[in-house]
């Protein structure tokens, strides 16, 4: 793809931008590890909110959609459509349980929940597993795919585009340990605006290249017909007859994989740098919100622009060996000149917001929850944000020469993901029962490793395939469960004062905490379980009818979008009046 002068002069302004922005917080940020970190508590919702979004949105993003489209059609998005139950709940059960904690980090829980040895191992073994190997796994990741759009973009050699990409990488870094997380949040609006203006543009031209809806629906009918029986392209929901999503593994989508999995960027219950945007907003309502906006852009407002160049993608380049490629090959075949220096600052929008965030995240992990708890405790604020600054550039180093080995770590990220399995539970219910002590989650951690690698490497389950990964999601989740369960009864529970301490501090519903809540009859426990269950319900119906509501009305099928929409929209009110009808009472301090 050609650019012009003007093109690169569009980049470059971008760029100057982002560095404006790193410099003007640079007083704020470098006040305070708590500015550095979580802009000192006071971000409105919006911003909080916007800034997942942004997050989560990185440059192999459109790529991994297209993908799923070329594999599953629009039914292929429901490997990560699953998950707008969890989000939900996150939102109604734990956002104001989290902004009530105080913590820094979700890491940092461990020790206000748990006491002794278990409760530092917790915190010391996640802080650094968490903030080097897996945060560096998900850079190397986002890095590997900007280099692969970058040699398609600009016709370059892999080796130019990593050079790129480095450089790329050491001004997020450089903004990153300015700014802190004012500079990263303000940034990731800017950000998201100019990403999300651009693929909806793009998607606009893939419409009209294939000569518009209805036509590109006359020609998707015909690929169905060289499909077989996986299911029509346009259809909503998958075959489940179909290879690449049979009955048992959308079961284990939709009614297990989405509370009982841990991994970085959906932890049941939020966590990571989700949970730390709820951290930095201004009370316990602004984290709600923030959460809720949240969900609704990331999973009913921002998918339908990838997924109709990913369906556009499949008449204008058929066959692709790579079919996640077909995104950026639309954006070059289709986009006018005019605006491709917008979409290569579009790019770089989408991959600079995930790396400065997960730059600014694995450093909390690194100086707030190692380097500070075990290596040195009682130094001051200054020395913390200089070293929080160096732990910066240490995760951007280690994650360029990841990027250099992605291809065999590869293996290893697909190890990680399944390893999770079943360790969800004690992550929700940590929060809502007394007895859930630190060896229960150490025992769910290790037993979820042992028996996942277990039937990979021993029984010769392979989770690439949909039914053998989902018998190794339904056997760990089933092991893991009963022995976290068991090692539960079979310890102590914790100290009683770190009880009490943690149930006056976060005030969670006294069901589960009968015992300590009658030793505190002074503190005023959540009493709204039924009202977030309504909530979680509607908030799903809220998702769910506006996602599919809107690319009904894409597809011009306008009556039953029509209905959608307005389910969606039922849902919508159904939360505004409930919250409205509590004055806000249960998140306000």
């Amino acid at each position: 793809m050609q650019l012009t002068f003007l093109d690169w002069a569009v980049v470059g302004l971008y760029f100057l931008f982002n560095l404006a922005i790193g410099f003007y917080y640079k007083a704020r940020a470098g006040s305070s590890v708590n500015e550095f970190f979580l802009s000192g508590r006071n971000v409105p919702w919006w911003l909080a909110g916007t800034s997942m979004v942004a997050t989560t949105f990185a440059a192999d993003t459109p790529l991994a959609v297209t993908g799923m489209v070329a594999k599953g059609g629009i039914a292929g998005n429901w490997l990560w459509w699953n998950f707008v139950a969890s989000g939900m709940l996150t939102v109604f059960f734990y956002a104001r349980l989290w902004r009530r904690s105080g913590v820094m980090t979700d890491i940092e829980f461990s020790e206000i929940r748990y006491a002794g040895r278990p409760a530092a191992f917790l915190r010391g073994f996640r802080a650094l597993y968490l903030g080097i190997p897996i945060n560096c796994i998900i850079l190397g990741w986002v890095n590997k795919a900007m280099v692969d759009i970058l040699t398609l973009v600009l016709g370059v050699t892999k080796i130019q585009a990593l050079a790129i990409v480095i450089g790329m990488i050491a001004l997020t870094s450089f903004i990153s340990t300015l700014s802190g997380l004012w500079g990263v949040l303000v940034t990731d609006v800017f950000q998201f605006v100019v990403k999300m203006s651009m693929v909806i543009a793009l998607a606009v031209f893939a419409i009209r290249a294939v000569g518009g809806i209805e036509s590109m629906k006359t020609q998707l009918a015909a690929i169905d017909a060289t499909r077989g029986s996986q299911g029509s392209v346009l259809s909503f929901i998958p075959d489940l007859n179909s290879a690449w999503m049979p009955m048992i593994t959308f079961f284990v989508y939709i009614s297990l994989n989405w509370w009982a999995t841990w991994y970085p960027g959906a932890e049941p219950g939020g966590g990571g740098y989700i949970a730390q945007r709820m951290f930095c907003a201004k009370d316990e309502k602004h984290s709600l919100l923030a959460t809720l906006w949240f969900n609704i852009a990331h999973y009913a407002i921002r998918p339908w622009p990838w997924i109709l160049v990913a369906l556009a993608s499949l008449i204008l380049f058929p066959g692709l060996k790579d079919p996640e490629t077909g995104y950026v090959r639309v954006m070059i075949a289709y986009l006018p000149p005019s605006l491709r220096g917008l979409m290569v600052a579009a790019f770089a929008a989408a991959y600079m917001s995930t790396i400065a965030t997960q730059l600014n995240w694995g450093a909390s992990y690194l100086v707030n929850d190692f380097y500070r708890r075990f290596l040195k405790p009682h130094a001051t604020d200054r020395h913390y944000v200089t070293a929080s600054q160096l732990a910066t550039v240490f995760l951007t180093l280690v994650s360029a020469i990841v990027t250099f080995y992605m291809d065999s770590i590869a293996g290893a990220w697909k190890l990680l993901l399944v390893t999770g399995a079943g360790t969800g539970t004690v992550l929700l219910l940590r929060w809502y029962w007394w007895r859930i002590n630190a060896w229960s989650e150490v025992s769910a951690m290790i037993s979820a490793f042992i028996v996942s690698v277990a039937m990979q490497r021993a029984f010769g389950f392979d989770t690439d395939i949909p039914a053998g990964f989902a018998w190794v999601m339904i056997i760990t989740v089933g092991i893991t469960t009963i022995v976290w369960l068991a090692t539960t009864f079979l310890t102590p529970p914790e100290p009683q004062d770190v009880l009490i301490a943690f149930y006056h501090r976060t005030r969670p519903s006294a069901a589960g905490w009968g015992p300590i809540a009658r030793l505190k009859p002074d503190v005023r426990p959540s009493r709204d379980g039924l009202s977030n269950l309504l909530d979680w319900i509607a908030g799903c119906v809220l998702i769910y009818g506006v996602l599919f509501g809107v690319g009904k009305l894409l597809l011009h099928e306008t009556t039953i979008g029509l209905g959608l929409l307005a389910c969606g929209l039922a849902g919508g009110v159904v939360i505004y009046w409930d919250l409205s009808r509590r004055g806000w009472s249960a998140v306000v301090d």
